[in-house]
C-alpha cells in the first residue's frame, strides 16, 4: 500500500510539472493533491500548520505569477487587453491544434489576432505584442517551475 501511495504522490507531482506547459492542467492543484495523498496514506501530523501556511502562500504566489507575467509581457511590448485575451485563448487552444509547438505558437498567434482584430493596430505592432506574450509565457513557466520545485522540496523536508 505504501508503494501505491508514493506512486500516486510522485505521479501528481509529475502531472503538476506537465501542467506548466499545458495550462489546461491546474498544476498547483496536483501538488496539493500529492500532499493530501501523503496525509491520507501516512499521516497529516508530519505536515504542520507552518507547512500548510507556507504552501498556501506559494499557491497564491503561483496564481499571481501566472497572471502578472502574461500581463507584463504583453503590456511591455505595447499590447492591449485584446492582445492579452488573445494570448490567453491561444495558450489554451494552441496545444490542442498543434500538439507540441502549439504551446509556443498559440499565445503568439492569439495575441497578434487579438491586436489586429480588436484594436486595429498595424501588423508590426501586433507582432510585437505577440512576442511580448511569448516572453511573458516563458517567464511564467520558469517562475512557476521554480516555485513548484520549492514547494516539493519543502514537502520533502517536512516529512
Amino acid at each position: 500500500m505504501e508503494l501505491i501511495a508514493w506512486i500516486l504522490i510522485i505521479a501528481s507531482f509529475i502531472i503538476a510539472f506537465v501542467g506548466l506547459v499545458y495550462p489546461i492542467i491546474p498544476s498547483v492543484l496536483f501538488i496539493l493533491i500529492g500532499f493530501i495523498v501523503y496525509g491520507l496514506f501516512f499521516s497529516f501530523a508530519e505536515l504542520s500548520w507552518w507547512f500548510w501556511t507556507i504552501e498556501i502562500l506559494f499557491v497564491i504566489l503561483l496564481f499571481a505569477a501566472d497572471s502578472v507575467a502574461n500581463l507584463v509581457g504583453v503590456k511591455k511590448f505595447g499590447g492591449s487587453k485584446a492582445g492579452m485575451w488573445g494570448s490567453t485563448i491561444g495558450l489554451l487552444v494552441g496545444p490542442f491544434i498543434i500538439p507540441i509547438a502549439g504551446i509556443l505558437i498559440g499565445p503568439f498567434v492569439g495575441a497578434v489576432i487579438g491586436e489586429v482584430l480588436v484594436t486595429k493596430v498595424e501588423l508590426k505592432q501586433a507582432i510585437r505584442a505577440g512576442v511580448g506574450s511569448l516572453i511573458g509565457f516563458l517567464t511564467s513557466v520558469i517562475t512557476k517551475g521554480i516555485i513548484q520545485a520549492v514547494m516539493i522540496i519543502i514537502f520533502i523536508i517536512a516529512i
